[in-house]
């Protein structure tokens, strides 16, 4: 859109909003990209014979695509040159919502499994590498996003990007991969955290996380000096609202968008954590009955049947954490 059209525009509805759209092919391209390489994943364990959950299928495609494409193409993107809060709700929708709809895809995963054993392992030694380690480190990766939010708002980035379009674009893809940095790790079935990261430990960082994720909304609604002032002095159309209203309108947005977001973070890891147990009591369930059978008397003995031998179970032999408190539990009875 060109600043002349911009300051065409009519005025901002809820109607307008929900069918206002414009394209941005460099969007569009990522979208096609992204959704062509998930879709040849699922296609190929599909065609093995191994399934895909739906689920993941419909958060990457409705919750990281869709969002990407609301966030560059809808009323927001028609509106964003004219007005600062369609701005800051379009880049918190590609900082927060995008990358949580991409990670519950759990594109990590399917990319191992699909991908040919030799290109497999190139992505794993890529994602083990110590840069992306650095990188996706817990609380690292968190002020990583909250530097980027504060960089786009409080330097020269935001405004310089409403000027130059490659910029903008850019911008978007800034919000996005910083985004990816912290949840893909978190959400992935891949071993991309150290082993620390419990799912305690993650439900703890994810709950810091969403403070975080709220104080760059802060600082917006609460700012004294307009962020990217003079380019919305200048190109505010007649019926928009005070431009430190709208700013304060954007801040409040970003806080409501980030608090919103951390709900289902936090409920993703939650439902993760409550697989794992059942996965993890299954297990104890079966090695315990293994351990616990009788010993068969040798074949083609006809002697009397002695009482039954019981092989020791592992809690008593082995020395560890989860054994010492099945033994204590056994005591107490």
């Amino acid at each position: 859109m060109t600043v002349q059209s911009a300051g065409r525009l009519a005025e901002l509805t809820a109607g307008r909003l929900l069918s206002s759209w414009q394209l941005d092919v460099p969007a569009l391209l990522l979208v096609s990209a992204l959704g062509v390489l998930y879709g040849w994943g699922v296609a190929r364990l599909r065609g093995r014979g191994e399934p895909w959950p739906p689920a993941c299928v419909a958060a990457f495609v409705l919750i990281g695509l869709g969002g990407l494409v609301t966030a560059t193409m809808s009323g927001l993107a028609v509106y964003d040159h004219v007005l600062f809060w369609p701005a800051a709700v379009q880049n918190i929708l590609l900082d927060l919502v995008v990358p949580l709809g991409l990670a519950l895809g759990d594109p990590l995963r399917l990319a191992f499994e699909a991908l040919p054993e030799g290109a497999a392992g190139r992505l794993r030694r890529a994602m083990t590498s110590r840069v992306v380690r650095t990188l996706t480190f817990p609380l690292v990766s968190t002020a990583l996003v909250l530097g980027t939010e504060l960089t786009v708002y409080f330097t020269p980035y935001f405004a310089t990007a409403l000027r130059v379009g490659w910029l903008h674009e850019l911008m978007y893809l800034h919000l996005v991969a910083a985004g990816c940095l912290v949840v893909v790790p978190v959400l992935t079935h891949e071993e991309a955290l150290p082993t620390w990261c419990t799912h305690p430990v993650r439900a703890a960082l994810i709950f810091l996380d969403g403070i975080v994720d709220a104080v760059p909304g802060v600082v917006v609604m609460t700012h004294g000096s307009l962020i990217a002032g003079s380019w919305y002095l200048h190109h505010a159309p007649s019926w928009s609202p005070d431009v430190q209203h709208d700013q304060q309108i954007g801040g409040g947005a970003m806080i409501s968008i980030a608090e919103l977001v951390a709900l289902p973070f936090l409920l993703a890891i939650l439902y993760q954590w409550a697989r794992a147990e059942r996965a993890q009591t299954t297990a104890l369930d079966r090695r315990l009955d293994a351990e616990l059978a009788v010993v068969p008397a040798p074949a083609g003995d006809h002697s009397p049947a002695p009482s039954p031998e019981r092989v020791r179970p592992w809690w008593e032999t082995e020395q560890n954490d989860v054994a010492a408190r099945i033994r204590r539990q056994h005591a107490d009875d």
